[in-house]
């Protein structure tokens, strides 16, 4: 599984223009709808792989006091700040702050499309291999536990559910991936979906 990740995002990189990339991207028209492009933050997450065969996904659940999101389950990450130097510094830079990961031991496997989400933000997906005696502690801040999720349960196309909603006047579909009692859904379930399509199309190849 390692070397198909590898071989899948090979050559990627961080794009130029993330929301024009986004947008070319497989992007539901009811979020189309939803999107004002002079309004979107950039913003990056990292997707940590643990493992080479048996591969386990490493996700947040996000502490319940926070205003926006509080507990949901998503990938560590956040808005670019001033300082970052593109997604990479940015995604690296929360991941350290939210659970602790010493950015020494990420090994980046690549970039999936920016996501845009109807929240607001254009969200680059950084997918990195964590090397051996890496250690993750959340910051209760943000974060109030640190999980693994089988990559093959997460890209099991048997295991999404697809819902219908509304949201500022607008139907929305979009998909939850159940785990163990957890409910992995919205931008998370969507990045995760988008890999899960990239893996299988690299594979017919």
């Amino acid at each position: 599984m390692r070397e198909r990740i590898l071989a899948a995002l090979e050559n990627t990189a961080p794009a130029s223009d993330p929301v024009a990339a986004a947008l070319a991207g497989d992007l539901p028209e009811s979020a189309r709808k939803l999107i004002k492009r002079e309004s979107l933050v950039p913003a990056a997450v990292l997707i940590p792989l643990v493992g080479a065969s048996d591969i386990e996904v490493i996700l947040t659940q996000r502490a319940n006091h926070l205003k926006h999101h509080a507990g949901q389950i998503s990938f560590p990450g956040g808005r670019l700040e001033k300082q970052d130097d593109g997604p990479l510094a940015a995604a690296l830079r929360e991941t350290e702050e939210e659970i602790g990961l010493d950015p020494a031991f990420v090994e980046i496997a690549g970039y999936l499309t920016p996501y845009i989400t109807i929240t607001g933000y254009v969200v680059t997906p950084v997918v990195g291999f964590l090397r051996n005696g890496y250690t993750v502690t959340a910051d209760r801040v943000e974060v109030d536990e640190v999980f693994k999720v089988p990559m093959a349960h997460l890209l099991n196309p048997e295991n999404w559910v697809r819902r219908n909603r509304e949201f500022m006047g607008v139907p929305v579909t979009y998909h939850e991936i159940p785990w163990q009692g957890r409910n992995i859904w919205g931008a998370t379930a969507a990045m995760l979906i988008a890999f899960s399509k990239l893996l299988s199309k690299n594979n017919k190849l």
